[in-house]
């Protein structure tokens, strides 16, 4: 069974993540920046998406209890660049 994932908004472009997987839970908070938005087109309106799919992308990447404190989709980007473009283009599974 994947992690679950449950997203608080905090304003300004911020969330706070909890990702659980077992007994194992881990909290991470997401910032978002406007230039990274265009970038990536993602509007406000889809902002909450667009963090659900970067945590899911990233635990494809590594467990819940090595995921990082704070999440910089700046830095996701640099690091995964068309990996994670694709990825948040493609169609989510239902």
């Amino acid at each position: 069974m994947p992690p679950s994932i449950h997203i608080e908004p905090q304003g300004a472009h911020e969330y706070v993540v909890r990702l659980q997987e077992g007994e194992e839970v881990c909290v991470s908070w997401f910032h978002l920046t406007p230039d990274v938005l265009a970038d990536l087109q993602v509007g406000e309106d889809a902002e909450q998406l667009c963090v659900r799919r970067t945590a899911e992308f990233l635990l494809r990447h590594q467990g819940v209890a090595d995921f990082p404190e704070i999440v910089e989709l700046e830095d996701v980007l640099a690091t995964y660049d068309d990996e994670y473009t694709a990825f948040l283009s493609a169609d989510p599974a239902p």
